[in-house]
């Protein structure tokens, strides 16, 4: 079936998603006047950006002595030694400048008395390559993703970026070995729409959703890998996944590291400090993944509060005033959700499932790569959560994730704009998107089937028991066959609302079927990778084996089971080591 011809467009340049990675892209287009459409599922100020709370790191050195070369040095470290660290120069280096171009641009950072960017401290952030804590994080109180996404939409619409809000990109368009455009879904009527371009970049987030207690919002399904996996490209490092330390018990919403960055305690049932016990020299301020683990092990032995699930955080010594002044949106969460008032009370937190260091293969330029060679594939970029050039490895640093979206979304925009300079708009065949209808159309009027809500709780349930903080080679086994069971289950599954303007419930399975695929790919590399490492961690083979495991996993898509390829990590200025806090 043909797409009619008013609902087909031409841009030299689309962005899929409007956080922070696509925002910077579509301005570094727009100020080189390329005419650009940004499509986002949502209103571009409700991505998932805003919601990041504690800051963005850049060694400034407003407070103290501070050298990028330290911040390189912590995020390959923290990473444990899976980081690529051609990459993880470029985000140190650049990570300044673009702190500063974000002020000039206007954005309400917190200030120091002489009216410099304000910093503290985040978790495995140091001085010295590890000696002790630094102030690099730079922060609008507990509110930085916001006035992040706030700063960039208003520039983005100051140059003039064309905005296509409620439009849910469904497929992909590769022919011919070169990107040539998107199809997207207007929410409003259920319309396919085409969108011919030389250049896409997919900025589409992270898939939290497919774990049942997450940070993340409802949202975040994995639309962008999942359609890249759709097409042959591999995902990278998926057994990484980051689980935040402190998530309100129960419902996973985030209570920002900046807490403990401004002197919060973690304390057990008995009131102990545990932290000493894990990591004597950096305590709260460790990395994620071993905090994370230090409190699944606290209540494993019984030290819960009250013999219960989770432990506190306590910011009772910190004061009204600076709790007012630096966190005022997490505490509010506090009271809001748990009844709790911080001031005077402890808050009851556990480990929440929180970021995904793996994704679409890049390069440093953001784009997209196909193999173990690093092969780019012509015209499709990734940024952002949904993109792997591997700065994060094993485990992502607090406040890494703005500076990476923001730094290698630029770079994505820039290498963007060299490219349509060298390519036309791209045709593309007629009925390119019957395929995706055809899916589209069999879900919304499949007369009796499968619950996709079902299906969804089924997989949250089995993704945070079998594939969480602790794995093993059963677990895993346990939760592959569970996710081809429901991947089985899906394709029989049936909508409730057969209409078509605002059907969401459709939209929904769509997303559900997203986060099957990231949920295979996960599964399987974690099955894969006998070894632990950063936030993959297997009691079966607790030990880090650089010998056989110090390169990163490729999951391809087959009809039977993920095939797994693997790649060298990029080493060029820190040899691997043993990792101590």
């Amino acid at each position: 079936m043909t797409v009619p011809e008013r609902q087909v467009h031409e841009f030299p340049a689309v962005i899929v998603g409007a956080g922070g990675a696509g925002l910077w892209a579509a301005l570094e287009l727009a100020r080189e006047g390329i005419d650009t459409a940004v499509l986002t599922k949502l209103y571009p100020t409700r991505s998932h950006t805003g919601a990041a709370q504690g800051g963005i790191c850049a060694a400034l050195g407003n407070h103290e002595e501070d050298h990028w070369e330290w911040h390189m040095f912590d995020t390959v470290k923290g990473g444990d030694y899976l980081v690529d660290q051609d990459a993880a120069e470029v985000l140190a280096r650049e990570a300044i400048e673009t702190v500063l171009e974000l002020e000039h641009m206007g954005l309400p950072f917190n200030r120091t008395p002489d009216g410099k960017i304000d910093q503290r401290r985040f978790g495995g952030h140091t001085r010295n390559f590890g000696e002790a804590p630094v102030r690099r994080s730079c922060f609008a109180a507990d509110r930085t993703g916001h006035m992040i996404l706030q700063t960039l939409y208003q520039q983005c619409i100051k140059f003039g970026v064309r905005f296509f809000d409620e439009y849910h990109v469904v497929d992909l368009i590769i022919e011919g070995g070169e990107t040539r455009g998107v199809v997207a879904y207007r929410i409003a009527d259920g319309e396919m729409h085409v969108f011919r371009s030389p250049a896409v970049l997919l900025a589409t987030g992270g898939f939290g959703r497919m774990f049942r207690i997450t940070s993340n919002a409802h949202a975040l399904t994995g639309d962008g890998p999942a359609l890249a996996y759709r097409h042959g490209i591999p995902l990278e490092d998926m057994e990484f996944y980051q689980f935040h330390p402190t998530g309100i018990v129960g419902i996973g919403i985030l209570l920002s590291e900046a807490a403990r960055g401004e002197g919060g305690y973690l304390r057990n049932d008995a009131g102990e400090r545990f932290m000493e016990k894990y990591a004597p020299k950096l305590m709260e301020l460790g990395p994620r993944d071993v905090i994370s683990r230090a409190m699944y092990l606290e209540v494993r032995e019984g030290r819960g509060i009250g013999g219960g699930d989770y432990v506190h955080l306590d910011l009772t010594h910190l004061g009204r005033a600076v709790i007012e002044a630096k966190l005022p949106d997490i505490t509010e969460f506090a009271r809001v959700y748990q009844g709790i008032e911080p001031i005077t009370q402890p808050v009851p937190v556990q480990p929440t499932a929180h970021y995904a260091m793996g994704g679409i293969p890049t390069d440093v330029m953001a784009r997209v790569v196909i193999d173990e060679k690093n092969t780019a594939l012509p015209g499709l970029y990734a940024a952002g959560e949904c993109a792997c050039v591997s700065v994060h490895g094993a485990n992502r640093l607090g406040t890494n994730s703005l500076i990476d979206i923001l730094v290698f979304g630029r770079r994505a925009g820039r290498d963007m704009a060299r490219h349509v300079r060298r390519n036309g708009v791209p045709d593309v065949p007629a009925d390119v998107a019957e395929p995706v209808r055809a899916e589209l159309e069999a879900l919304r009027t499949r007369p009796v089937g499968e619950n996709p809500n079902h299906i969804r709780a089924e997989l949250a349930s089995v993704m945070m028991d079998e594939c969480g903080v602790f794995r093993t080679g059963t677990s895993l086994v346990r939760a592959y066959n569970v996710v081809c069971d429901l991947k089985d289950r899906y394709r029989r599954a049936q909508v409730q609302d057969r209409g078509r303007v605002f059907n969401t419930d459709l939209l929904e399975a769509r997303e559900l079927g997203y986060l099957l695929d990231c949920a295979e790919a996960t599964v399987m590399s974690a099955m894969a990778r006998t070894e632990s490492r950063g936030g993959h961690y297997r009691e079966d083979y607790p030990q880090r084996d650089d010998t056989e495991w110090l390169q990163h996993s490729l999951a391809y898509r087959t009809e039977g089971r993920p095939e797994m390829r693997y790649k060298p990590v990029s080493i060029t200025h820190f040899e691997p080591k043993p990792r101590t806090y």
